[in-house]
């Protein structure tokens, strides 16, 4: 019986998030959620089940859209500027499933130049 595509999606969110598991050596994930209007970033302890910093394109002023890439940069940018407020430099990026490309890499990419390590 063929998976749905949410199903699909699931199986592989969870197949990333274990292979980071094994390799996070301890070092808070950095999640992304992207929906057809938004995209949402957050860095999350595991091992203490909280939620350090997080972004979303609803924030802030509405010069662009939050569906492109230049309002995921700008999330990606400002997650990692409230990271590095909280002390947290190195992270593991957890691309939840999505391929990287477009949106997604266009954060990860904003966050790297604001200064997470990962």
């Amino acid at each position: 019986m063929a998976l749905s595509p949410r199903e699909s999606h699931t199986r592989r969110a969870q197949r990333t998030r274990t292979r980071l598991k094994a390799l996070s050596n301890g070092r808070p994930r950095l999640s992304v959620f992207r929906s057809s209007k938004n995209i949402y970033a957050q860095i999350i302890d595991d091992e203490r089940g909280v939620t350090l910093a997080s972004a979303s394109s609803l924030e802030g002023e509405k010069t662009s859209k939050g569906a492109d890439k230049d309002a995921a940069a700008l999330v990606g940018k400002l997650v990692a500027e409230r990271a590095i407020e909280k002390g947290v430099k190195d992270v593991v990026f957890d691309r939840g499933g999505y391929i990287y490309h477009g949106r997604v890499k266009a954060l990860a990419d904003a966050a790297r130049e604001a200064g997470l390590n990962f």
